[in-house]
């Protein structure tokens, strides 16, 4: 009887999900790879067959793709979305962050908050940051006073590759470890950041490390290493500048990729690889002024060529809550917990990596009002509905609301409503013809801004 009793238990556990069996050995590490204006279909196996994204498609065919990803429409929302689960607005993101760490004093995210890194920490994990922060510059806040153990890049949102000057403006100096501004003129960011993420993953390689690197490319300026522009030197522009630098941020990713299989570390690392918004269509005058800070000369151009970007059928680009703007890729891979190649088309969002990461990893949630939810029923079913039937958007004063194929969009005057499931999506203004859909969808909104801003202004 104790002997059929025993087999019962065993045949009870054998049976309980992957993940729950893999929580009691080795804790699996995390490499997250946070692409910088990565547009809608940017790499090969989004459907992109123009470009050459080998490492991304290696990921895609050994883990799960997700074609309804959503991050933000810019890069701090984004960035603070995905490091605490949870609307920007709620930790006093909604307007640009402090951007130089000298002042004048800004907006940064809120201390209060509970980041992947603080959870992870907690939880017995190693934590480093390599590359881009941008959730306020202010040496009180930052990186190293919210989780993470290491921390070497820039503060505040893009610089210059060779020089690291943010160039907006009259620019200023940006690369730093920690707190300590650090110069090293000449030499290649991306791959400065790389080079400092394998050094991390050799010394953390007998214990559980979370990595995250904040690439800044594709972000402007398009500065490609060399074998990458010739690649694509018969494209015609503005693609090829903006394809020869992808190619370059997926090589970047590849020799991360390299090191975890050269140390056998690949099977039971989760790599989570998403961008933070829409490709950029920005095409500005370049340095503005004499005597730039940067050294570099009035009128050196250094913007995105008007976007090269891939958004397919949808519309829009980074800055606008049209799907070219706020719709990614996104891919998660672990070989020893989830399934391989394959696909899944519900809405998920940038929130909900944090508490998948809970799950996973068998730690703590965090002790806020999380808005991500948990990944993997949607990996367990493709029939499974999405944890988000409602979306959200708010960047300043402009937000949009999203419920079924309907999107309610602030961005003017007045509001507009689009529809995702046109032949064109999103080109016809419905407003004056569904004025019913109108009043719900801005229903829904006013009680989600209530919620999520609680009393705070809308600035």
């Amino acid at each position: 009887m104790n002997h059929f009793f025993a087999r019962c238990i065993l045949l009870h556990f054998c049976l309980l999900p992957v993940t729950f069996c893999l929580a009691a050995g080795p804790k699996p590490n995390v490499v997250i790879l946070y692409t910088d204006d990565q547009g809608t279909l940017d790499a090969g196996c989004y459907g992109s067959d123009d470009l050459h994204t080998p490492t991304i498609d290696r990921l895609a065919r050994d883990g799960v793709r997700f074609t309804q990803a959503y991050a933000h429409t810019v890069c701090c929302p984004s960035r603070a979305a995905l490091l605490t689960g949870r609307h920007p607005q709620r930790s006093g993101v909604n307007s640009w962050t402090q951007n130089n760490i000298n002042g004048p004093d800004g907006v940064n995210m809120a201390l209060e908050e509970v980041t992947l890194a603080e959870m992870l920490k907690d939880a017995g994990y190693r934590t480093g940051l390599f590359g881009k922060w941008h959730v306020g510059s202010h040496r009180d806040f930052g990186p190293m006073k919210q989780g993470f153990d290491e921390f070497f890049g820039i503060r505040n949102g893009f610089i210059d590759n060779y020089n690291h000057y943010f160039l907006h403006g009259e620019g200023f100096h940006d690369l730093f470890e920690g707190t300590t501004e650090v110069f090293k003129d000449g030499e290649y960011f991306p791959e400065l950041i790389t080079d400092r993420a394998l050094q991390f993953i050799d010394k953390n390689q007998d214990s559980p490390f979370l990595l995250y690197i904040g690439y800044n490319i594709p972000h402007y300026p398009e500065q490609a290493l060399a074998e990458h522009t010739e690649l694509y030197k018969d494209v015609p522009m503005p693609r090829r500048s903006y394809a020869a630098v992808m190619t370059t941020t997926d090589h970047y990713m590849g020799l991360v990729m390299e090191k975890l299989d050269a140390l056998g570390l690949t099977e039971n690392t989760i790599v989570i690889f998403q961008s933070d918004n829409g490709h950029s269509a920005e095409d500005n005058k370049g340095v503005r002024v004499d005597n730039h800070n940067s050294g570099f000369p009035k009128g050196h151009y250094y913007s995105a060529h008007g976007g090269g970007g891939n958004t397919g059928k949808w519309i829009g680009a980074k800055g606008t809550f049209l799907e070219g703007g706020v719709r990614v890729p996104a891919v998660v891979s672990w070989p020893a917990g989830l399934p391989k190649g394959i696909v899944r088309d519900q809405a998920v969002t940038i929130m909900d990596w944090l508490p998948s990461l809970v799950e996973w990893c068998g730690a703590e949630s965090p002790k806020l009002e999380l808005d991500g939810r948990s990944l993997q029923p949607i990996i367990d079913s493709a029939e499974a509905p999405s944890a988000h039937p409602v979306l959200y958007f708010q960047w300043q004063k402009k937000w949009a609301v999203r419920e079924g194929d309907w999107k309610l969009l602030m961005a003017g005057k007045a509001p507009q409503l689009l529809n995702l499931a046109d032949d064109e999506p999103e080109a016809k203004d419905y407003a004056s013809e569904k004025p019913d859909i109108v009043t719900s969808l801005q229903a829904l909104y006013d009680a989600w801004a209530k919620d999520v801003f609680e009393g705070k202004m809308l600035d």
